[in-house]
């Protein structure tokens, strides 16, 4: 039988070996663990590349503008899609239709306001008539106006002419103010008649504006069905 005495030297030449195994264990786990922490981490990447499908752990700088789907290493699962970088033309195109859509819906909105704003300044279709009926008023009276001053230049001209024509018909020339004068009067009718044609597109414009005024003024007000 092994006396005590025998046994401490035993015990005390284990300790140190079963501190020393631990030690070894509990850094061994540690580097297992921190190694497992980077593969979770790591990424695959998948690209097209003349037509075939290349995958790898890093992505070459060629590569950086293609599309590309991006894999976590560990769980084989996508984790990302990367569209293709656009081209510089692909890129203007795209920030001219995003220009031209914040107008669109900038006119939309300002359309939305005018609707909103005639809605609740108008109770009633006949004072919304009367609104533009005030336009179409001062319209028609500026058109009254330009036809009145395009019979008066015609008539002036036609004048002028028959002066010009019986200075002709007996020999005589035509007064140099005189042609100079039949000139003038011809420019300004030919101007006074662009002007009476645009009036009257105008004046189209205040009925068909009117037209489409009722037909959403009375969609605005009727109540909702929800």
């Amino acid at each position: 039988m092994t006396s005590t005495a025998n046994r401490r030297p035993l015990i005390s030449r284990t300790l140190p070996l079963i501190a020393c195994t631990l030690m070894l264990a509990t850094t061994g786990i540690a580097v297992a663990q921190k190694k497992s922490g980077e593969g979770a981490g790591k990424k695959l990447y998948c690209w097209n590349e003349n037509g075939a499908r290349v995958c790898g752990d890093a992505l070459p700088a060629h590569a950086v503008d293609n599309a590309r789907t991006e894999i976590n290493a560990k769980s084989g699962l996508a984790t990302k899609q990367v569209e293709r970088a656009l081209t510089a033309e692909e890129r203007a195109a795209a920030e001219a239709q995003a220009k031209l859509d914040k107008e669109q819906a900038a006119i939309a909105e300002a359309r939305d306001r005018r609707e909103h704003a005639m809605v609740e300044s108008y109770a009633t279709e006949e004072d919304l008539r009367r609104a533009f009926g005030e336009r179409q008023a001062v319209m028609d009276e500026s058109i009254k106006a330009s036809r009145l001053g395009v019979v008066g230049r015609r008539d002036t001209l036609v004048a002028l002419l028959r002066r010009a024509g019986e200075n002709e018909l007996a020999g005589k020339p035509v007064p140099l103010p005189a042609q100079q004068n039949v000139r003038i009067q011809h420019d300004q009718l030919i101007r006074q008649q662009e002007l009476l044609v645009q009036q009257l597109a105008e004046r189209e414009v205040i009925d068909e504006e009117l037209a489409a005024a009722l037909e959403r003024y009375h969609a605005l007000k009727q109540p909702s069905k929800n």
